[in-house]
């Protein structure tokens, strides 16, 4: 698959866009777009493509290789990591990082554990179901 066919990025202003690159490459990790060893474009390519400053592209990859996300050795293509063990964390990362968030916007409701959980349910299952709800 060509890069331009997966490589879509949408910033926002709330956080720094190197920090909202290296979300985007775990979400692709986490939904399989990306995989062990897959080539990721060249830090060049990736500012052009997403339309960053090649600097911010350059600080996105350091981030990524210091979180041992991405492998670059010598002038080869950078690529992802093969260390299962860092692949199997991102998906709970980054969850756990939508469930804080969520619990942030929601604490000064007083909403029990039970109730939560079962919105959630309800809400999961239309989701799932391509946003049908079904008829109880």
């Amino acid at each position: 698959m060509a890069p331009e066919d997966w490589l879509v990025f949408e910033f926002n202003t709330r956080e720094p866009v190197y920090l909202q690159v290296v979300r985007h490459f775990k979400q692709w990790i986490a939904t399989g777009r990306l995989k062990a060893g897959d080539t990721i474009p060249s830090r060049r390519e990736l500012a052009v493509l997403a339309k960053i400053n090649p600097n911010t592209a350059q600080r996105a990859y350091r981030e990524m290789e210091e979180q041992r996300l991405i492998v670059t050795e010598g002038n080869s293509p950078s690529r992802i990591t093969g260390d299962e063990r860092i692949l199997r964390s991102i998906r709970t990362e980054l969850i756990e990082d939508a469930v804080d968030q969520f619990l942030m916007l929601i604490k000064h409701i007083d909403v029990g554990t039970e109730e939560l959980l079962e919105l959630i349910r309800q809400k999961h299952a239309v989701i799932r179901s391509g946003g049908r709800r079904s008829n109880d």
